[in-house]
């Protein structure tokens, strides 16, 4: 079980992730790649100021998993912790030497 201050270390490596879309890698669904030029500014713009956190969306405080509208469209932003090689969950996520962070952009309708 994670502790509440690894919980606001995640949080807080999770935030800059996604802010900054370094240190981590993005994956965008095949029915986010179809969405216009003007719709994927849109997209990432919403995730990097995203700020919607609750005890519905963010149970454990880790600021792991956002929802939003782009024209008229629910999309999902997740992000989940591997080992440096991607192979394993990691072990560590409040350690960023030991952890690899993939956010996953989809449709709701692709969930």
């Amino acid at each position: 079980m994670i502790d509440t201050t690894q919980a606001t270390q995640i949080a807080h490596l999770n935030d800059a992730f996604r802010k900054t879309l370094l240190g981590g890698q993005v994956m965008l669904t095949a029915g986010v790649q179809a969405l216009s030029e003007l719709e994927h500014y849109e997209v990432f713009r919403k995730v990097q100021t995203f700020d919607d956190f609750s005890e519905d969306n963010d149970p454990y405080g880790e600021h792991d998993f956002g929802a939003f509208e782009v024209g008229g469209k629910r999309l999902f932003w997740k992000i989940d912790y591997y080992d440096p090689t991607l192979t394993f969950g990691s072990e560590d996520p409040a350690d960023p030497a030991k952890t690899k962070r993939v956010m996953t952009l989809m449709l709701a309708e692709e969930y």
